[in-house]
């Protein structure tokens, strides 16, 4: 299993209020953070693309940040969680070429990641009036199978569809070496895991809660990627979850830091904004919110795996049971109401104790998988 860091642009009212700069030192922070977990042996870094969604994410031009932390970096894959490709927010040929210029800043360590939107408050934005959000789902199909296309024909033979249309026309640049960049998506449900599957797309699992969750999905995913029809030149076996991290020297710090990290606030958020995933028993509707996590709450969580926390020998244990689900990919996001350093801390920690003892492959500058095109 291979170890990932995600990071948004979270900026929470309670920050902004106290800081004028708190938006500007979030972005910045992040950045840091991704430049550690580089130095630290994660394979992979992930940025999010969401628009309007005012505090849970500020990282709307996923693209630029990208490009920055493509020449602040050295060996850790840099991916979009997500482009989003659908017509009215980004025109695909945009994202097409995109994707091939970060492939050739990053020297071949880009990776594609797309969807269709957080929820219904992004894509009303773009798309109003509309009653269905399943109607994302048309948007994207049309378009997928387009990309690789783009990336692999000397010029583009065009698309007519029904949502968008292009001449004939040379996509440019091309991607970097050989093939193209691996292709994932964004599973915002469990039966998104067989589709993505069945096209040969990796999957960003943003929905999975907990282990428990993850063994049945990873299943039919593992047999629908079997009798993959890619979309793109190779099959992209690979499934990546997130999850909350807290690694501390002990495991009272690491509560302690749990505690004071607002991670009820930034839950409470997750389900306003995202309203097409599965909303567990007992998630309140936005404005009421979650309650404050208590040392026992915390402890719950962790004895729920519904959270990553403890010492660097509890952290490697708790990884382990992600593997043991079938994860090949465990994706870390780690929450702003986290100091710095601690979170630093947390990174340091997990590349020193927990990452060489499951990552076992060190390569890094390229996909497993293109390398195999």
């Amino acid at each position: 299993m291979e170890f990932g860091l995600f990071v948004q642009g979270y900026v929470p009212a309670a920050r902004a209020k106290t800081d004028p700069e708190a938006e500007h030192k979030a972005l910045i922070e992040e950045t840091e953070y991704v430049i550690q977990a580089d130095k630290s042996g994660f394979k992979y870094a992930w940025a999010s693309e969401h628009h309007f969604l005012e505090e849970y994410s500020h990282i709307s031009a996923n693209d630029v940040y990208l490009g920055y932390l493509a020449h602040a970096t050295d060996r850790i894959h840099l991916g979009s969680g997500i482009f989003n490709p659908l017509a009215p927010v980004n025109h695909p040929v945009k994202v097409a070429e995109k994707v091939a210029m970060l492939d050739h800043l990053s020297e071949g360590r880009f990776e594609f990641g797309s969807g269709r939107g957080a929820g219904s408050h992004e894509i009303l934005g773009f798309m109003p009036g509309i009653t269905d959000m399943n109607h994302t789902k048309e948007l994207w199909e049309e378009t997928i199978a387009e990309f690789p296309k783009m990336w692999l024909q000397d010029e583009y033979v065009g698309f007519q569809g029904k949502h968008w249309s292009l001449p004939p026309r040379k996509i440019l640049p091309k991607p970097y070496g050989k093939s193209h960049p691996a292709m994932w998506y964004a599973a915002g449900s469990p039966s998104s895991y067989a589709m993505a599957g069945k096209k040969g797309l990796g999957v960003l699992g943003f929905s999975v809660q907990k282990v428990s969750d993850m063994e049945w999905v990873v299943e039919s995913y593992k047999t629908a990627v079997k009798e993959a029809e890619p979309v793109g030149d190779f099959v992209n076996d690979n499934v990546m979850v997130t999850s909350t991290a807290i690694c501390a020297e002990t495991h009272a710090k690491a509560v302690e830091i749990a505690v004071g990290g607002g991670l009820n606030y930034l839950q409470s958020l997750l389900f306003r904004y995202h309203d097409t995933f599965p909303r567990p028993e007992g998630i309140p509707e936005w404005p009421e919110l979650l309650p404050e996590y208590t040392e026992e709450i915390i402890e719950l969580l962790i004895a729920e795996e519904l959270m990553i926390c403890g010492d660097p020998d509890e952290v490697l244990r708790q990884c382990k049971r992600w593997e043991q689900a079938g994860a090949d990919q465990l994706s870390f996001g780690l929450p702003i109401g986290v100091s710095r350093q601690d979170t630093l801390n947390s990174i340091k920690l997990i590349g020193e104790h927990v990452i060489p003892e499951i990552d076992t492959d060190p390569v890094h500058r390229t996909s497993r998988f293109r390398d195999a095109a």
